[in-house]
């Protein structure tokens, strides 16, 4: 028998996921990475995604106060093994040490886009338009 397929992560992916950033915050914070970019930004990790193997970590991350975030993604992915090499303590249990990839989190723009547009005077000219109808 087959299992169904879904797209949506395991409860032991999420949880993987969940100790895998903890882990890397804990590098991070701890000034382990001896970076001039990375030591000079406060980056924060808003999600780690495991692949359902859980050999892949792909964490999504923020640089705050960096109008240029691919400098900063750029230095984390050079960095990248080593900061895998130093996760060892954190996720002892694990049975591979999951390979560490950094993306740039855009959920923070995409959240902007939709207030600015629930804000705008076409949105609000309907939603007031509504109350009339009543």
């Amino acid at each position: 028998m087959t299992r169904p397929t879904s797209s949506a992560p395991s409860q032991r992916m999420l949880r993987v996921g969940e100790q895998v950033r903890a882990a890397i915050t804990q590098v991070l914070q701890r000034g382990e990475v001896r970076d001039d970019v990375i030591e000079a930004t406060v980056i924060s990790i808003s999600e780690v995604r495991m692949s359902p193997d859980l050999k892949i970590a792909t964490a999504y991350v923020t640089p705050l106060g960096v109008s240029d975030h691919s400098i900063v993604i750029e230095a984390l992915n050079r960095h990248a093994k080593f900061i895998r090499g130093r996760l060892g303590p954190q996720l002892r249990q694990m049975k591979y040490m999951p390979e560490v990839r950094f993306r740039d989190d855009t959920s923070f723009d995409n959240y902007k886009k939709i207030d600015e547009l629930l804000r705008s005077p076409e949105v609000q000219r309907d939603l007031d338009g509504d109350d009339d109808e009543r």
